[in-house]
């Protein structure tokens, strides 16, 4: 019984660590997008500046200087904006280079990110056909099955019959 429900732990953790690939590869994909875009949206706005001729700091510093309420809240909009596109950007190189294991020691980053939450929302799990997919499987299973093996022995031990205790038998002459 204890192998029953162990080996089904064991395959419950498989499947949920095998899904880990496929969300950090949706992940950055993601990612990804939201970094182009706010390429685009930096890249739009300095040769906007350039054709001012004004560098960044410039153009954001007269938008600053503005009496215009709205126009001073656009420039620290695109303040926020410009040090988000850093902050993904840097994400993304980070996650590009990362192996499995840091891939997977980052996921509470990941899951603490807009991007990360929205990923989780929309996840479709697949199919681990990747080297990586499989070893995730395979770690969830031996982990689940040690676990859940260890916590049926732990919770069998009060019912357990004194086994080692020497039997006196009577035996009738």
């Amino acid at each position: 019984m204890r192998r029953l429900i162990a080996s089904t732990g064991g395959i419950a953790l498989a499947l949920v660590l095998s899904q880990f690939p496929e969300y950090a590869q949706q992940y950055t994909q993601r990612l990804g997008g939201a970094v182009d875009e706010l390429r685009v949206i930096t890249e739009d706005f300095d040769r906007a500046a350039e054709a001012g001729g004004l560098d960044r700091q410039q153009a954001l510093a007269r938008y600053s200087v503005s009496n215009d309420d709205f126009l001073a809240g656009r420039g620290t909009s695109m303040v926020a904006t410009f040090q988000r596109y850093e902050q993904l950007n840097t994400t993304l190189a980070e996650i590009q280079g990362a192996g499995p294991v840091q891939r997977f020691q980052s996921l509470p980053a990941y899951l603490d990110s807009d991007i990360g939450r929205r990923t989780l929302e929309n996840y479709k799990p697949a199919v681990p056909v990747t080297v990586e997919g499989i070893l995730y499987a395979g770690a969830g299973f031996i982990m689940g099955y040690l676990v859940l093996s260890a916590l049926v022995r732990v919770c069998a031990l009060p019912f357990r019959r004194g086994r080692g205790r020497s039997r006196i038998r009577v035996t009738r002459a």
